[in-house]
């Protein structure tokens, strides 16, 4: 008998752990981002471009929103599993305002973060054995959630010969009789990549045509460049909004990923579903978070722009000194904070006595070498890549690619 089992009164062994959690990776980002903070601790000199959060702090006037709460009584009780309705209401309000899209607050479920959001979307909408066309390279929590839920993600890679976006033709290509629900990333992440208009519209028809869902994710609405638009999937195509998931939270447009707000918009019936499971598993979010939220989104986007304004900066300058090295291959992202290079010339040569063969052994190599933390797109489902995140410091971030064009020199 081993750790990992335990004895049945019969004799015969049976796993500690189930087979639907021990299936499940660790988030190769987060891993990233605790290994970078535990070897600074120790005093090694890491800059990490492994996490997928602002460098700025939460803007003042959401804080002080915060503060005020914490005072409310109100806020010390349990209150609606599915969101405060003044939340919800903000919620409805600033989705037309941005997008353009017009819901109700009952449309509105709030979730605990953003991948609360992801997880109780699949949950709601899948069936043991389900599929969901999940474009690669995809945020590593999607193909996780798809099968906690029972669901069989089918990968579709578009790499960087086709900017990262997917075509009709390959979506069609995996789609089968089992197919029901496409999962649509746009700003990516993680590579950035922004789907045009022409092509969330022909992707919009095409599930409508073929009775799918789709659960699009629009974290990053906020962040795009060189006045590139972020377009909503059912604003772009009105005939697909009973049969649409739209996932948003103020984690990345507000520098707030500590609070644990996102939420899930869709179909009542869909929405209903989901906060019956969200009573089970969590009940409401933080009343003091969701206080700050209705700040945030009731409040005017400066802090915002200031923000986008030094991605945009760094943006160009990490693709510049990307670009600078032989070897690498990386597009221009026009949206979120991450770049997405191509590292597939640096594999099979030698660095300083190390030769790596995938872009997993290159990460290590980086970390080990160069004291600089990526993450390596095996965890993308894209091997031959790394994923930067320009959300750092510009002296960290000049300084740590300056350290790869010297490893790799």
């Amino acid at each position: 008998m081993t750790a990992s089992s335990t004895s049945t009164p019969s004799g015969a062994t049976r796993p500690r752990i189930s087979n639907r959690i021990g299936s499940i990776a660790e988030s190769a980002t987060l891993a990233v981002d605790a290994k970078a903070k535990a070897l600074k601790a120790a005093g090694r000199p890491v800059i990490g471009f492994g996490a997928g959060e602002p460098d700025f702090p939460t803007p003042s006037y959401i804080v002080e929103a915060a503060v005020a709460a914490c005072s409310d009584t109100a806020n010390h009780r349990y209150t609606p599993a599915g969101g405060l309705p003044a939340l919800k209401e903000a919620i409805a309000a600033k989705t037309k305002r941005d997008t353009g899209y017009e819901v109700t607050p009952a449309q509105v479920l709030v979730t605990n973060g953003g991948k609360q959001a992801v997880y109780e979307a699949f949950a709601t909408l899948l069936d043991p054995g389900d599929e969901v066309i999940l474009p690669a390279p995809y945020w590593t929590t999607y193909p996780e959630s798809i099968r906690l839920a029972g669901g069989v993600p089918v990968e579709v890679l578009a790499d960087e010969t086709q900017d990262y976006l997917v075509t009709l033709e390959q979506l069609e290509a995996a789609r089968t009789e089992r197919t029901k629900v496409l999962l649509f990333c746009s700003p990516s992440n993680p590579t950035g990549a922004v789907y045009p208009r022409e092509q969330v519209e022909a992707i919009g028809r095409w599930a409508v045509e073929h009775d799918l869902w789709v659960v699009t994710d629009e974290i990053y609405e906020h962040l795009t460049y060189d006045g590139v638009e972020a377009v909503s999937m059912p604003v772009a195509v009105p005939e697909l909004a009973d049969r649409c998931v739209v996932l948003n939270g103020v984690a990345k447009t507000y520098a707030m990923t500590g609070w644990r707000v996102g939420w899930l918009i869709g179909p009542q019936d869909v929405v209903k579903a989901a906060t019956n499971l969200q009573s089970h598993a969590t009940s409401n979010v933080a009343n003091v978070s969701q206080r700050a939220a209705i700040a945030a989104l009731t409040g005017d986007l400066s802090a915002v722009d200031e923000m986008k304004a030094a991605f945009d900066r760094r943006r160009r300058k990490i693709v510049e000194m990307l670009s600078a090295i032989d070897g690498v291959v990386c597009p221009d992202p026009k949206g979120a904070f991450y770049a997405y290079p191509s590292v597939k010339g640096l594999l099979g040569k030698t660095y300083d006595g190390v030769t790596p063969t995938t872009s997993a052994e290159l990460a290590e190599l980086i970390l080990d070498k160069a004291e600089v933390a990526v993450v390596p797109g095996e965890a993308f489902g894209s091997p031959g890549y790394i994923r930067l995140s320009y959300a750092l410091g510009d002296d960290d971030l000049v300084e740590g690619i300056t350290r790869l064009q010297k490893l790799f020199a």
